[in-house]
């Protein structure tokens, strides 16, 4: 009787702990397309919007370029007074660009450690 009831309760601890790895591995893999899921999005909406300020970045440059070209008298002027405003960005974004990783650190860990 002892031994039956131990059988019994060991086949059922089996069972259970069969079935906790089982939905463990389903709440994983749930959790890990919610992760792809939410940074494919993020993605893509950031691809888009850089899209559009690249746009109105070239366009904006272009008419700054060409204003430029007016007021100094002279069609290369302009338009190198603008990229060198540019390699000065660039510039400052190389020396500050350790500063750059926190704020993406954060925004990354938001995906995969936020439980919502």
């Amino acid at each position: 009787m002892v031994l039956e009831d131990l059988k019994k309760d060991l086949t059922e601890a089996h069972a259970n702990v069969r079935s906790y790895l089982e939905k463990s591995e389903e709440y994983l893999e749930l959790k890990v397309f919610k992760i792809l899921m939410r940074f494919l999005i993020w993605g893509q909406q950031t691809v888009l919007v850089s899209l559009a300020v690249v746009f109105v970045l070239i366009f904006i440059s272009l008419g700054i370029s060409l204003a430029l070209c007016e007021v100094l008298d002279s069609h290369y002027l302009g338009f190198i007074a603008v990229g060198g405003f540019y390699v000065v960005i660039c510039f400052l974004v190389f020396i500050f660009r350790r500063k750059l990783n926190g704020p993406m650190l954060r925004k990354f860990s938001t995906f995969y450690f936020d439980e919502t």
